[in-house]
């Protein structure tokens, strides 16, 4: 119990008599219990009394939720749990990652592009400040992934770049900020994607960085999160092949598994290597990464016997708490292993001051103190300066910008969107936002239409070219979980929508949620990365259009993609 007085739960002897009296008091199931992290999509009583009752879970992740509902569902598992829980949720952009009418600030890419690390502690104090306010005290957040790829199809605009040095100091910052408002940062996701092009969700994806190189990137990242106080990490479905083998000469290829079932990524790099003390819980362990490793059944109760701490989600919850029975009656999860994981979650809460909470009243969120602490004056004006930092102005065709009504009055607008999806979806109104926007600046705004038809009847160049004076794309295609690519998908027939007017009309193109479109309009000689969709950034883009403003925001990330063509 020593350990938990130093970094990052800095227990004092009374809190350390908690951890051990709480351990002491749970049953057999009460502890197993512990060990999971449960998800709720929304407050229904009798589906949260049921995981209180199944399960008694260490923690619950909430997905966003109105504000009502939040703090409702927070105070209702706060009052019939048994122990205090940890109650957890994705802020990696803002508080509206968990309440929709919290803050939504900035991607971290868009904070990237600003090279401020200042833009990232703001992104800290909105997601602790707004999201405790509602009950939450666990981030899933900060990501410290490099996006070193380009194609993969899960990073990009959810990391801070690929400027190694950059992410270091932008997730440590996070991990100070949000921690001053007891919510526990979750570093992730260990060790590290954005080396691979594909996705941990359908695939167990590859970190193929010598162990010299993951030091130097990666490593640097984790150590200085871990240096500044971060309290849990989470461990991705990602493997590092180079410190599997230098850590355990005698593995096969074969026998090389994701971190989160890999005694030599957790306990071996991440606890003893670098030192990590917090508490580690996987990544969710629904995703294909974990399950195509092996079999569910050995799966549960090696990824706690490898040294995470916390198992998040279950496929089915009776099923997975009798695979974790099962492995502690065997002796897969000894009980020595078994006392540090409970004792590792109990020490999280301790140092959350979570029964001190419990006993004051305080732990209950006050819809009053909510309602008033997200979505502040302050904290959107943060996202407006945010904003109007990073939008970047890739490429510049001279004499195109500034836009004005006056010289090209009549504009071609064509949208490129992808559908909405159920994680890391985007907006499927923001084209028609900006089409507003641009209207009300007084051009007259035409959504471009296919005509049908193939060779020889296709429409007139002449129709374009002696209508119009200025084309403006505007491209939403966001990376989200189980989609392996995000390309442009060009409408037919044959890409009628392809930028093949820029020699002879000014052609403007615009993505909002994705850096790399270069890669499939090369040739296009006005090029725009805004890194994120809100109506806040939607406003920054047109500022800078119409020139009331500079562009000032720097890539961070390579947006030509290596390419020579995308240059040109």
């Amino acid at each position: 119990m020593e350990k938990y007085k130093g970094n990052p739960f800095f227990l004092d002897d009374a809190s350390i008599k908690w951890v051990e009296d709480q351990y002491n008091s749970l049953t057999s199931d009460e502890k197993v219990g512990q060990l999971f992290c449960h998800i709720a999509y929304d407050y229904d009583e009798k589906y949260l009394q049921n995981i209180l009752d199944t399960i008694m879970p260490g923690g619950i992740m909430l997905r966003p939720m109105d504000l009502k509902s939040t703090v409702t569902a927070a105070t209702y598992l706060q009052q019939n749990a048994k122990l205090p829980l940890l109650i957890a949720a994705n802020l990696e952009k803002g508080a509206s990652g968990v309440v929709t009418e919290g803050t939504n600030y900035a991607s971290p890419m868009e904070i990237g592009a600003t090279g401020d690390v200042e833009m990232a502690s703001r992104l800290g104090e909105i997601c602790g400040s707004e999201a405790s306010a509602c009950g939450v005290n666990w981030a899933f957040a900060p990501i410290i992934d490099i996006d070193y790829n380009f194609r993969n199809p899960i990073t990009n605009t959810r990391t801070f770049g690929s400027d190694p040095a950059l992410v270091r100091d932008m997730g440590a910052a996070y991990v100070k900020a949000v921690q001053e408002h007891d919510v526990a940062a979750s570093i992730k996701h260990f060790p590290g994607d954005g080396c691979d092009e594909r996705d941990q969700h359908l695939v167990t994806s590859i970190n193929d960085l010598s162990c010299e190189g993951w030091d130097a990137a990666y490593g640097a990242a984790y150590k200085a999160s871990i240096d500044a106080g971060a309290k849990t990490c989470m461990i991705g479905h990602i493997s590092q092949p180079a410190y599997s083998k230098k850590l355990n000469p005698e593995l096969k290829d074969e026998d090389i598994l994701p971190a989160s079932l890999s005694a030599e990524l957790v306990t071996g790099l991440l606890k003893e290597k670098l030192g990590f003390n917090g508490l580690v819980v996987t990544d969710a362990t629904t995703m294909a990464g974990m399950a195509a490793a092996m079999p569910r059944h050995l799966a549960v109760p090696a990824a706690i016997a490898c040294g995470c701490d916390m198992f998040l989600f279950c496929r089915n919850m009776e099923e997975d708490i009798a695979y974790m029975k099962k492995g502690i009656n065997d002796g897969v999860i000894t009980q020595e292993r078994l006392k540090d994981a409970v004792c590792n979650v109990l020490a999280l809460k301790a140092s959350l001051r979570l029964p001190d909470k419990r006993k004051d009243g305080s732990i209950i969120p006050l819809m009053e103190k909510a309602a008033a602490a997200v979505g502040t004056s302050k904290h959107m004006a943060w996202a407006a300066e945010c904003a109007n930092r990073a939008v970047t102005l890739v490429k510049e065709e001279k004499g195109v910008l500034p836009l004005s009504p006056k010289k090209t009055k009549r504009m071609l607008f064509y949208p490129i969107q992808s559908e909405e999806g159920v994680f890391y979806s985007v907006d499927v109104g923001v084209v028609g936002k900006f089409n507003k926007l641009l209207s009300d600046e007084g051009f007259e705004v035409t959504v471009y239409q296919p005509s049908p038809g193939l060779e020889g009847m296709m429409s007139a160049q002449s129709d374009i070219l002696d209508n119009y004076d200025v084309i403006v794309y505007l491209a939403n295609l966001a990376t989200k979980s189980n989609q392996t690519t995000v390309r442009i998908e060009w409408a037919q027939p044959m890409g009628a929508n392809v930028p093949v007017y820029i020699h002879q009309i000014p052609t403007v193109f615009i993505s909002v949620e994705n850096p790399y479109h270069l890669l499939d309009v090369p040739r296009v000689r006005t090029f725009i990365n805004a890194y994120h969709s809100t109506p806040i950034v939607l406003q920054a883009v047109v500022d800078k259009l119409m020139g009331r403003s500079e562009f000032l925001g720097k890539s961070p990330v390579d947006a030509f993609c290596g390419k020579w063509d995308t240059k040109l």
